[in-house]
């Protein structure tokens, strides 16, 4: 799936979420990442957890919406995985 970089949402439920850096993310692991996140905590919760982490650790949560940030706009650019069509 390609998702703008500029989808807030999905960046704040990403942030919102456990994923880590450290654990190199695929595609696949940053959808599964995004939606367990929305399940859990609904858009606003993923909304509310961001800003109490700006709030309480605004280094901390600056950096990882930097991380956040360049890994939505790498996913534009990481492979689908719909069948692509080959020319006839």
């Amino acid at each position: 799936m390609i998702w703008p970089a500029a989808d807030d949402g999905r960046c704040e439920a990403l942030f919102a979420s456990g994923l880590q850096r450290s654990e190199a993310p695929t595609a696949d692991g940053v959808e599964q990442a995004i939606s367990r996140a929305l399940l859990r905590f609904g858009a606003r919760g993923c909304t509310g957890r961001m800003a109490q982490e700006f709030g309480d650790h605004p280094r901390e949560a600056a950096e990882r919406m930097r991380w956040v940030r360049q890994l939505a706009a790498a996913m534009s650019a990481w492979p689908t995985h719909e069948p692509q069509r080959q020319a006839a």
